[in-house]
């Protein structure tokens, strides 16, 4: 059977609501889902290449379907357009475009304020207070392409009302690309009001993708 293996977001745990979400619900049918630390235990190194080297080793070349929320969900797409034993995909809110994003967020005097400090302070979600984050975080997140391009099935799920990644990201990705299957729901970036309805479309799709 395909392996299952959850991605988190930024600033965020394998003990986040929307992970034990769906270990719970993939635990009911006897699938083990797989939830790597993606920062290593060394947030403030954290990168984008550090996290695809985390589920490289996760993953150890095998067929695997890959869930991933927000920037986990960007990690996955990067990962499934260099890994063509990747199955399928879930991505729930993907963060595309995202060093366009960030740097146009902070801005060019915030964003020299970092280079110059070497780290900035942000809020991390899993611990539930402020940590630091080098400036190698966002350089490195520059060498990424905003769209990965993959050709593995896919179901994006985004919430209409997303503060944090539009949901347009998620339809300019989806649009021509017969692999990509997008559904929007009406809620913000956490998604966690919605996680019922999205497991009802999900559910059924993932199963499918595994056996």
């Amino acid at each position: 059977m395909t392996r299952s293996l959850y991605l988190h977001g930024f600033a965020s745990a394998p003990t986040s609501r929307k992970a034990t979400f769906f270990d719970c619900e993939l635990a009911k049918n006897n699938v083990k889902l797989e939830i790597p630390d993606l920062a290593g235990g060394d947030f403030r190194g954290l990168t984008i290449s550090k996290q695809l080297q985390i589920v490289e080793r996760a993953a150890n070349g095998e067929r695997v379907l890959l869930i991933g929320s927000s920037l986990g969900g960007y990690i996955a797409a990067l990962y499934a357009e260099r890994h063509p034993e990747v199955a399928a995909l879930v991505l729930l809110a993907p963060a595309f475009n995202f060093f366009k994003q960030w740097t146009e967020e902070l801005g060019p005097a915030k964003m020299e304020e970092w280079r110059q400090a070497g780290e900035t302070l942000v809020y991390h979600y899993g611990e539930q207070k402020t940590m630091p984050l080098a400036f190698e975080f966002i350089a490195d997140a520059s060498r990424f392409d905003p769209y990965p391009s993959f050709t593995q099935p896919c179901m994006i799920f985004h919430g209409t009302s997303d503060p944090v990644v539009p949901v347009e990201y998620s339809e300019a990705f989806a649009r021509n690309r017969s692999n990509v299957e997008l559904v929007k729901v009406q809620s913000g970036h956490e998604l966690t009001d919605v996680l019922e309805i999205i497991w009802a479309e999900a559910g059924p799709w993932i199963f499918r993708a595994i056996r």
